[in-house]
């Protein structure tokens, strides 16, 4: 999955602001900026560079000090600013690693006719907008601060370009304000997604947009990509990308739609557990199913058929020994108890095998801290 909390509600392209090193040719600065950079008592105001925000607006310390006073100038000040950009200099400073910050701030704190002016300015670019890293930064505010019938305008110059979005480093942050945003019965595109949700979902940059959908987009539209996950579920939970996808139904998903990926896992937990990616959906499954499948899937890990060997194993995998510790503490204290009671004989033989220290060392504290918590349980910890 792409840097980043799955689950984030942000879904703005969020980029270090640029580090550059402070530039020392006098030549290419007017005098103004020079003494901005070098006279650090004078109280400088939006005023003091009239004439002069374009050169400021592409300097990285003369971008900061507009953004600054943009939050609380006047509406005066702040239309002395737009008059200097508009039109001709907005898709300028919109691809300038400074100056697309300056007209960020512009859409959050200019009137409405300010912002659709800048909306009107970058229509046609939307698409090469969309796939730059500070471009796509002011199309996601464009969209964010629209006029409704404005970001119908944005949507139909991006559809014929959504896949090639989608599935770009910066393009599919647009693609999720769209979602976000714009009101359902304008995302016809969203039709391209079926008959394609597994591809979306195990794509580093498409699986975000999926989520999107999923979290944001009514029933209607997104029973049909629920019923596509559902037919790959398995594979999908081991997928380095798929897995978050089939975390995210589980968790947030109608009740039905999460038990049926749930009980996918019936009969498969062992399996799914030692693997690096399905684990995570494991723990997750166990932390959201429904009372009597969450037994049913801790009765699999304590099958007396196996008379204690699915433990075992578990305890001595890296994936697998955290699943059992997630199953330790949302058992329910029958199957707890039986649990660690399958547990303690194995994990100080096993302590004693080199190979597999890591793994059973953490399940030991996790079992010490499960007592330190539980003082005054019927849980009978072997010594």
């Amino acid at each position: 999955m792409p840097q980043g909390p799955l689950y984030g509600s942000d879904i703005v392209a969020q980029v270090p602001y640029p580090k550059v090193q402070k530039n020392t040719c006098s030549e290419s600065q007017s005098p103004l900026l020079l003494e901005f950079h070098t006279n650090k008592t004078r109280n400088w105001e939006l005023k003091d560079i009239k004439n002069h925000v374009i050169e400021f607006s592409s300097d990285q310390h003369g971008s900061m000090f507009i953004q600054k006073e943009l939050e609380s100038a006047s509406r005066e000040e702040k239309q002395n600013v737009f008059e200097e950009i508009l039109p001709s200099k907005v898709l300028q400073l919109t691809q300038d690693i400074f100056g697309t910050y300056v007209i960020q701030k512009l859409f959050e704190h200019g009137t409405q006719i300010h912002k659709t002016q800048l909306v009107a300015a970058i229509e046609g670019h939307m698409s090469a907008l969309s796939k730059q890293m500070p471009g796509c930064r002011v199309v996601q505010k464009a969209i964010e601060y629209a006029l409704p019938e404005q970001q119908v305008v944005i949507v139909r110059e991006l559809e014929p370009h959504i896949m090639e979005c989608i599935h770009d480093a910066n393009g599919h942050y647009v693609i999720q304000k769209i979602i976000e945003c714009v009101s359902p019965d304008q995302l016809g595109f969203v039709d391209s997604f079926k008959g394609n949700a597994q591809a979306l979902a195990t794509h580093g940059y498409a699986c975000w947009v999926l989520r999107c959908a999923l979290m944001h987009l009514p029933e209607v539209m997104t029973a049909a990509l629920i019923e596509e996950l559902q037919a790959s579920a398995l594979l999908l939970m081991q997928n380095q990308f798929g897995n978050y996808i089939i975390q995210f139904v589980i968790e947030h998903a109608k009740t039905q739609d999460s038990a049926t990926f749930v009980n996918k896992l019936h009969g498969q937990l062992l399996i799914m557990a030692q693997h690096k990616f399905a684990s995570n959906v494991c723990e997750k499954a166990l932390t959201f199913a429904h009372p009597e499948t969450r037994r049913q899937l801790i009765d699999e890990i304590l099958s007396p058929e196996s008379e204690g060997a699915v433990v075992l194993s578990m305890m001595k995998d890296q994936y697998a020994n955290y699943v059992l510790q997630k199953a330790i503490r949302v058992a329910d204290a029958d199957q707890q108890k039986a649990l660690i009671n399958q547990i303690h004989p194995q994990l100080f033989a096993l302590l004693q095998q080199t190979g597999y220290i890591k793994q059973l060392v953490s399940s030991e504290h996790f079992i010490l801290n499960m007592e330190h918590e539980n003082p005054s349980s019927n849980i009978c910890y072997l010594k």
